[in-house]
């Protein structure tokens, strides 16, 4: 019988900035917030998880996946996995658009839906999926697109 490899799983934190935090309840607070995810990268698509407590304050971020410029596949399991380790009660989900235009793309409707869903399975609340963009490009000038706002969350 071949050797099975069995593993210990631990969650680590890195501390990345202490003081005051506002609470993320707003798609304008979430794009504050995540305004320096994206700089190591721009020109790729990268999709990123905020860790919530109760007061819609945040714990932990943590980048999901990193794509192409044009897509970055993500998967409910990738994305609840550090929510439920981090004992976080909701999350939001945030991702870039390279071009500057945060319309969503059928993908992106199609992953929020499957999100949507598995939240309700997991029990935790997915208060938001927000693209972020560039004001300039963005048709609406805004910068980001919610889908709260949009109703489909």
């Amino acid at each position: 019988m071949p050797a099975v490899k069995i593993y210990s799983a631990r969650v680590t934190f890195t501390q990345v900035a202490e003081g005051p935090v506002e609470a993320v309840d707003s798609p304008e607070r979430i794009t504050r917030y995540m305004a320096d995810a994206f700089n190591d990268d721009p020109i790729v698509e990268s999709f990123w998880v905020v860790c919530l407590n109760r007061k819609n304050k945040p714990l932990a971020r943590s980048m999901v996946t990193k794509g192409t410029a044009t897509a970055s596949l993500v998967h409910p399991r990738e994305v609840f996995r550090p929510v439920i380790l981090t004992g976080a009660s909701a999350c939001v989900v945030v991702h870039n658009h390279p071009s500057g235009d945060p319309s969503p793309s059928q993908a992106d409707i199609r992953a929020t839906r499957q999100l949507r869903e598995a939240a309700k399975v997991v029990q935790i609340d997915l208060l938001d999926h927000v693209i972020v963009g560039d004001k300039v490009d963005d048709p609406i000038g805004r910068g980001y697109y919610s889908f709260a706002e949009a109703g489909l969350l």
